[in-house]
């Protein structure tokens, strides 16, 4: 999962990369085409998002997601084919579209694999992965032996600048690399990534039974095939879903910075290596923060408080970019690096709200709601850097300042509910509700080919957080 994070994370930073490659100048694109190829990939996520997540409960989770990678790669290579805006339109809407698998079933996977206190801690070490490229065992490995992808991304741009060969230009070769990259991992991942602990080739048969009863704690459920469609309406009708999406969408409207960070930087006064290689530092930004944040909410359970302070750089950030000399270049490039201090809130949000969100349809749906917001503020986001604005981007920086207040506060009203949610099930009386004497029946174990009823645990029912009342919401 790390490695395809990183993949994928450093697959989408290739067109900011680009930009001081020359693919601007090839490809004759202008500044709205080229903000029109950010929010293109995202358009295309949100359309697909709700067919990949219905993709992901219905067919094996790996392999669908080994076939949206394979398509990726084809879709990244294919870039170093294009000569206008039309032709790379086409190809970051592929890319768009394969996407949407990536989140999203990582999210399911980590719901199936670990309980909730574990699911903060590894959704962090996966995201630390727009960061990581390599990792082992937590809890401080996948920190200690990662590279950051924007790091690793930097020094192939930086080596790909220094490739001359005729006819075919250094964005072209990133492209091709970091395509030839791809595939290979989409062919790893048809055959190693697991769909869910029953099946997990590296466990033993006992194994995989104590790998799902371990989570009788978190009280969703491994897996289920079926779509019901009373546990989608639930979805819809949760508060807490639509609070969520709001705080994604707010959140990644500044995440346009993305493919803006190495232009905003070369504008400071900085030549095109050594943007390139400040790069760098912007993942290790991140990789100190996510994995402090998610280390520091997993072992108080504090989400909320731990979202909320770590958003405070942030909007420091985007004010000292408006405010001082346009002069100091130094720092308002420390500026522009602490406003990534901030994406641990978002990666505690992707646990949050499979930890508080039972019923694998219900989840599903959750999912792809919050996802589709993340693509609604990723496609917003650059319209804002208009030619009109340079070269301080003034109007840019004070809407990002804007989300992430907004976002602080937004943290804390979810945290809110949820209390007020538990208060509220912890004053209710003990009834019984149906649901802790349900029996299946199967075939008796000993051969004799007589059926024999078995109890089903009410963890495993793949009940929603409102039909079970036992539930806690986690905050």
């Amino acid at each position: 999962m790390c490695i395809l994070y990183w993949i994928q994370f450093m697959d989408k930073t290739t067109l900011g990369s680009s930009a001081i490659l020359g693919i601007t100048q090839s490809t004759h694109l202008t500044t709205n085409q080229y903000n029109w190829l950010g929010t293109i990939f995202y358009l295309s996520y949100l359309a697909f998002e709700f067919p990949q997540a219905l993709a992901l409960q219905r067919f094996p989770v790996a392999k669908w997601m080994s076939l949206n990678i394979f398509v990726w790669a084809v879709a990244l290579c294919s870039h170093a084919a294009c000569k206008s805006f039309g032709g790379l339109f086409a190809v970051r809407l592929v890319l768009g579209m394969c996407e949407g698998s990536i989140t999203a079933g990582f999210m399911i996977v980590s719901s199936m694999f670990y309980t909730r206190t574990e699911q903060t801690l590894r959704v962090g070490y996966w995201f630390l992965m727009n960061g990581t490229g390599k990792s082992h065992r937590p809890p401080i490995l996948p920190y200690l032996t990662s590279v950051t992808a924007q790091i690793i991304s930097g020094f192939i741009s930086f080596g790909s600048l220094h490739i001359k060969t005729a006819g075919f230009e250094p964005w072209q070769w990133l492209m091709i690399i970091t395509g030839i990259l791809t595939l290979i991992t989409s062919v790893s991942f048809w055959f190693f990534f697991p769909d869910s602990p029953t099946n997990a080739w590296f466990l033993t048969p006992q194994e995989r039974a104590v790998a799902v009863m371990r989570l009788k704690e978190n009280q969703t459920g491994v897996e289920n095939k079926h779509f019901k469609k009373e546990q989608m309406i639930e979805a819809l009708l949760d508060p807490k879903t639509w609070l969520f999406a709001l705080f994604s969408a707010l959140d990644n409207v500044p995440n346009s910075l993305t493919n803006q960070r190495q232009i905003i930087v070369s504008s400071f006064g900085f030549s095109t290596l050594q943007t390139t290689l400040l790069g760098c530092v912007d993942g290790a930004v991140e990789i100190v923060t996510i994995w402090t944040g998610v280390t520091i909410a997993a072992r108080t359970g504090s989400r909320a408080w731990v979202a909320f302070f770590y958003l405070i750089p942030n909007v420091l950030g985007t004010i000292l970019v408006n405010v001082l000399p346009w002069s100091n270049k130094v720092g308002l490039l420390f500026a522009v690096w602490i406003t990534g201090v901030g994406t641990t809130g978002f990666v505690i949000s992707l646990s949050w709200v499979s930890a508080v969100t039972a019923g694998h349809t219900k989840r599903v749906t959750t999912n792809a709601i919050m996802l589709g917001a993340y693509c609604v503020g990723n496609a917003a986001g650059p319209f804002m850097w208009q030619a009109k604005y340079k070269p301080r981007n003034r109007v840019p920086w004070i809407v990002i300042g804007v989300c992430y207040a907004a976002c602080m506060f937004l943290v804390l009203a979810i945290r809110y509910l949820l209390v007020a949610e538990n208060k509220r099930r912890d004053e209710e009386p003990v009834v019984d509700d149906g649901y802790n004497d349900v029996f299946v029946e199967r075939l008796a174990k000993d051969g004799s080919g007589v059926m024999e009823k078995v109890k089903v645990d009410k963890e495993f029912l793949d009940l929603t957080d409102i039909q079970n009342r036992e539930f806690r919401y986690v905050y």
